[in-house]
């Protein structure tokens, strides 16, 4: 059966393209202060408040960094030290690709556009972006759009601004939450979920489960299917 090919491969970058070390950054910051097992009680509630508030009405995400910091500090009885966000926000953009993302972009550059739509700002994802060594037909930003996925607005506008509908692109992203969710809501059909690990497999949203980069040429028709062994 001939696989869909998109007009557009459209991306979430921090996760899916970009290491996004949150986890890393805070045990950098936290750890030596910290039991293991408060550790691991302040990284999932770093994560969690940082979904909550890009919720609401945009607001930069180093404030959306910020906050979440403070918030999981209270949460856990630590003394929140606004430098200690600040040093957070300051290694956002020191990150760079996941090991495969370099040479399984290459795969689909040549045959289609790539473009990215981010929870980032304008004067962050560049250098991120920069790092993962492929071109981009289009970088759209959560300051942009005016709202941080998962909300719809970002996917709409990122639609309008190329000019297709939702049947005409794959979407491709590490996280349900965040972005295939919303997808789906939408009415994009062509989803690829990238199996980061960190979160669990949902068939119900109908996408392609690819391992990491490498598989998304396959995944959009661009080479055979691999067949297990």
């Amino acid at each position: 059966m001939t696989k869909f090919r998109p007009k557009y491969i459209t991306f979430d970058c921090y996760g899916t393209l970009t290491n996004f070390d949150m986890a890393g950054a805070a045990r950098r910051v936290y750890g030596s202060r910290l039991s293991a097992t408060t550790m691991a009680s302040f990284i999932k509630d770093f994560a969690a408040y940082r979904l909550d508030e890009v919720l609401g009405a945009w607001k930069s995400y180093f404030e959306v960094v910020h906050n979440s910091v403070e918030r999981a500090c209270k949460r856990n009885g630590v003394v929140f030290r606004p430098e200690d966000a600040q040093r957070i926000n300051e290694e956002i953009h020191t990150w760079g690709p996941h090991p495969d993302v370099p040479a399984g972009l290459a795969k689909v550059a040549t045959e289609l556009p790539l473009v990215i739509l981010s929870n980032s700002m304008k004067n962050l994802i560049m250098s991120n972006v920069e790092k993962l060594g492929a071109p981009f037909h289009m970088i759209i930003t959560a300051e942009e759009t005016g709202a941080y996925k998962p909300h719809m607005k970002g996917f709409e506008y990122m639609l309008d601004k190329l000019g297709c509908g939702p049947e005409d692109i794959t979407h491709v992203s590490s996280s349900f939450r965040y972005d295939l969710m919303t997808a789906y809501d939408l009415g994009i059909k062509s989803k690829v979920w990238v199996n980061r690990g960190h979160e669990p497999a949902n068939p119900f949203y109908e996408y392609t489960e690819v391992a990491d980069i490498g598989g998304l040429a396959a995944a959009v028709g661009l080479e055979p299917l691999r067949r297990s062994a």
